[in-house]
């Protein structure tokens, strides 16, 4: 009992120091992976250190439930196939432990990694995702720097244009500026021709101070004359002139309501509780919209009834019985008929509009229903994939047996891929409500566990699942592909064959061969289909193998070389039924091959 302690923290301490490593390395590239999407949202905003310390904090947080199974999974493979590298796996299981006992604590472990990442996806994931979304807009809602380039026209001021020829870097100084300032409304430019001027920021970075240098500023006078061909303008020429502009690039945080309905911001049983919420208020929708369109303009009620008087506040009203409509329209002049037509076209129109705006509402909240569903599967699943990445990669390392960075980095990335691309399927499928959300879902999990447990039996069995013979030998036997022979010269042979006796031998093989081929020569339909769909065994040709085999062993131990070339020509017998038309043609190579290997034998037995 002792032992078996001390090798389940072998095992333990083996794993966690690489699950270290392979953790950071995972959260550092899938945080590549997320930078590289948002960096225009970065670059040239001038954002301080504590800012972007923030976002890379709060992208962390988000991240971890994402880069923990591909660390375990990387983890599961160096580690294993560490210890299969340096035979550990084998010498445990000499000692008489199973893998499955060997993988008990790291089973146990992984269940409470699953745990943990459900808890931090539930609790802490949802507000640090609510803090990346206002950090985020924040940015996005921030002036970039203001860093001006020469000879093209910069206009991320708003309402003004900003062109420069050239500028010293070392002093400021911009030199042939042109700007078109439209803050008063197109109609009303100020353009603006300096030959120098100087840009600064004010103290409390809310404004521009621009001070320009010899130059011309152009004003139009009169904005309802601009398209005649006299335009009233005025010229003011001056030696220096300073601009104030708004121009506010502190950076402020927005409010965190405007991201509070999003469903990533919410635990499990915030979740199901508005997802209640909104059941019930989409079901009161629909039937307000139901009712409306009921009583609305488009129904028709077609029970007949009889002409009746109602006194109602004086005034007279009538029901009318059913009546014939298109009589009625035939008896109207053409004008009244092109009105009708016109009034009730525009009453389809804007029933058309009005149901297209209460489906576009139905659908919307629909599909809020179906993003919270979502989010709800999706922590569960993503904790799951913990567990059934553990089981494919400690198995796989086991049968792989390389440990380091090479092969195992490579499985892993494929296998994550292959996770990542059924994930991505199956969520934007329950996205657009193909399936449903709770199969879009779990679709990886379904694909990817049986994976697990595959690898955990063989590995357990001492399967060799990667070996490529005998995968080749099993589509071989399959597709009926014949086998051929290689039979190479012996360096010492310890016994040379009685060549006497193999002649004989061969002759009556030859003949044995020529006798089944004549026997199966016109073999009836229904004969074909017995043999083949009761598999009955064909006992004379399980002889001829039986025979042939013999001889080929025998007389692999000669050191005549033509002997051995016509010794490889004897085909590989095939002694299943689906095979029985290519068996006849081996049959016909292997009497005539006998028949060759007879003169050999003659030949070498008259020599010795």
């Amino acid at each position: 009992m002792r032992i078996i302690k001390k090798l389940d923290l072998y095992v333990l301490k083996n794993f966690l120091t690489l699950f270290a490593g392979t953790f950071c390395i995972s959260l550092f590239v899938v945080m590549m992976q997320f930078l590289w999407k948002y960096v225009d949202e970065l670059v040239g905003k001038g954002l301080g250190l504590d800012v972007m310390a923030k976002f890379f904090f709060y992208a962390a947080e988000t991240l971890v439930s994402l880069a923990l199974p591909l660390a375990i999974l990387l983890a599961a493979l160096i580690s294993f196939g560490n210890m299969g590298e340096r035979l550990e796996l084998l010498s445990i299981k000499a000692a008489g432990i199973s893998l499955i006992r060997t993988l008990r604590p790291l089973a146990i472990l992984m269940f409470i990694l699953a745990a943990a990442s459900f808890y931090f996806q539930d609790v802490v994931s949802p507000q640090a995702q609510m803090n990346l979304y206002q950090l985020r807009y924040s940015m996005m809602q921030k002036s970039p720097e203001l860093e001006i380039p020469e000879g093209v026209f910069y206009s991320d001021i708003d309402d003004i244009n900003l062109y420069v020829r050239k500028k010293n870097k070392e002093t400021g100084m911009l030199y042939s500026v042109v700007i078109y300032n439209m803050r008063d409304g197109v109609e009303r430019a100020h353009i603006i021709l300096a030959d120098s001027a100087r840009l600064e920021t004010s103290a409390d970075k809310l404004y521009l101070l621009l001070h320009l240098y010899s130059g011309e500023q152009f004003e139009n006078m009169d904005a309802a004359v601009l398209r005649t061909q006299h335009v009233p303008y005025r010229r003011e020429t001056f030696v220096e002139k300073h601009l104030l502009i708004d121009f506010d690039t502190n950076f402020q945080m927005s409010e965190e309501d405007l991201f509070s309905s999003a469903a990533n911001t919410k635990s499990n049983v915030q979740i199901i509780a508005d997802i209640d919420s909104m059941t019930s208020e989409c079901d009161s929708m629909g039937r307000a919209y139901f009712a409306e369109m009921k009583e609305g303009m488009l129904w028709v009620d077609t029970r007949a009834s009889e002409a009746k008087l109602d006194l109602n506040d004086g005034e007279a009203t009538a029901e009318v019985p059913n009546f014939n409509v298109d009589t009625l329209f035939s008896k109207m002049s053409q004008g009244e008929k092109e009105t009708v037509l016109r009034t009730a076209i525009q009453r389809i129109e804007m029933n058309n509009m009005d149901l297209q705006f209460k489906a576009g509402v139905m659908t919307d909240e629909e599909n809020q229903i179906r993003r919270h569903w979502m989010e709800f599967w999706r922590k569960i699943t993503m904790a799951l994939a913990c567990v059934v990445f553990f089981f494919i990669g400690a198995p796989l390392g086991a049968i792989i047996r390389k440990g380091g960075l090479g092969l195992p980095v490579v499985v892993s990335v494929i296998i994550f891929i292959v996770y990542y691309v059924i994930n991505t399927g199956g969520t934007k499928l329950a996205k657009e409500g193909s399936i449903p959300v709770w199969l879009g879902m779990w679709m990886s999990t379904i694909v990817l566990a049986p994976l697990g447990v595959f690898f955990t039996v063989k590995s357990n069995n001492d399967s060799v699942v990667f070996n490529m013979d005998s995968y080749v030998m099993f589509f071989r036997r399959l597709l009926g592909i014949p086998q051929k022979r290689h039979i190479a010269r012996k360096e010492v042979i310890i016994n040379d064959p009685d060549y006497a006796s193999c002649s004989t031998r061969l002759q009556t093989l030859a003949a044995e061969c020529r006798q089944w081929k004549k026997n199966h020569r016109h073999l009836l339909l229904l004969q074909l289909l017995v043999v083949v769909f009761k598999n009955e065994k064909d006992l004379q040709l399980e002889q001829i193998n039986a025979e042939l085999e013999s001889l080929v062993e025998e007389l692999s131990n000669s050191k005549d070389r033509q002997l051995l070339a016509a010794l490889n020509q004897l085909p590989i017998l095939s002694t299943a039924p689906r095979h029985r038309n290519r068996l006849r043609k081996e049959i016909r190579t292997a009497y005539k091959t006998c028949d060759q290997l007879v003169e050999h034998c003659n030949r070498l037995s008259a020599k010795s």
